[in-house]
């Protein structure tokens, strides 16, 4: 009995599905040290910011109770993009048993190449968080690393530095205090705490000496290590590979919905036969979107210039 294709492509599909999901999973996902990860079931996603009400007042004997209106202050938007990618394998290279050398290489690349993009983009809102030319605005109408983030109140939060510096003991000292003063919308104090420093692979070797020591860097007092020792940073940092800015560096806080990765279709992989050229194609296919809806969920420095 003959065998058909149909039959063939049964026989090719769980081999090539099989190399694909181990070398997929060999790569470090570093976005998950930035982003909370939520599904999807539209093709965008809204996320609306409520104001809460202002601090409450002291009420007078037999006078009337104050009453507070909340609003909405703004409204963040995902829009899922379409990631995919495919290569073909002729009717000759299956006829000849050619399957096992080239398609461990191709889906090692595919794989490579699915989860380069990924990073790439996760990056890329970080990478233009300084951007104020109006091209990667957030729902509040500023850029995500702002000196101003508009309140209802009419006042205003800064998540980075009025004069960018380095990478130091100091600049961190004061991003600390800096995010212990942010206000919600009314002006209530929030009580927000970093996390995680996030830096490029060139900063790593000051981020180990400025969190992981017990005495303070480049002094000769014997003074103890205060962010060190207070726990000002309590998840120590992480390093990211795909920024594009070799001294800039962020912190992660414990702001809720902050950064987030929406998941709308997972990663997947299909094959088919095209009937005139008698090539077997294999794709992977995944969609997704990067960003933030609360700007407060990070706190960035581009470095000194």
């Amino acid at each position: 009995m003959a065998i058909s294709r149909a039959q063939l492509l049964k026989e090719l599909l769980p081999g090539l599905n099989a190399l694909f999901g181990l070398e997929y999973k060999r790569y470090g996902e570093e976005h998950k040290e930035i982003y909370e990860t939520e599904s999807s079931e539209r093709s965008f996603e809204e996320e609306t910011k409520l104001s809460g009400f202002s601090a409450a007042p002291v009420k007078n004997e037999g006078s009337a109770i104050a009453y507070d209106n909340a609003q909405e202050a703004w409204t963040a938007r995902y829009n899922h993009q379409t990631i995919a990618l495919g290569f073909s394998l002729t009717e000759e290279a299956v006829e000849d048993n050619l399957y096992d050398t080239l398609s461990a290489r191709y889906t090692k690349a595919l794989a490579r190449a699915m989860a380069y993009t990924k990073q790439v983009k996760a990056a890329a809102v970080l990478n233009n968080g300084f951007n104020n030319t109006g091209s990667y605005d957030g729902g509040d109408g500023v850029s995500l690393f702002n000196t101003a983030h508009p309140l209802v109140n009419g006042g205003t939060n800064s998540n980075t530095q009025s004069t960018a510096t380095d990478l130091n003991e100091t600049a961190l000292e004061n991003a600390v205090i800096q995010i212990a003063a942010w206000t919600d919308e009314r002006g209530l104090l929030i009580a927000a705490q970093p996390r995680k420093l996030v830096v490029a692979p060139g900063n790593q070797f000051v981020a180990t000496r400025l969190l992981e020591t017990e005495l303070r860097v480049a002094t000769a007092d014997n003074d103890i290590n205060a962010i060190k020792n207070n726990g000002s940073i309590p998840e120590g940092y992480t390093i990211n590979h795909f920024l594009t800015d070799s001294d800039a560096y962020f912190l992660t806080t414990d702001v809720p919905n902050g950064m987030k990765h929406f998941e709308r279709i997972p990663l997947s992989t299909s094959m088919d036969g095209d009937f005139d050229t008698g090539n077997v194609r294999y794709k992977a296919r995944e969609r997704y979107s990067f960003g933030w809806s609360d700007p407060l969920g990070m706190w960035g420095s581009p470095g000194a210039a």
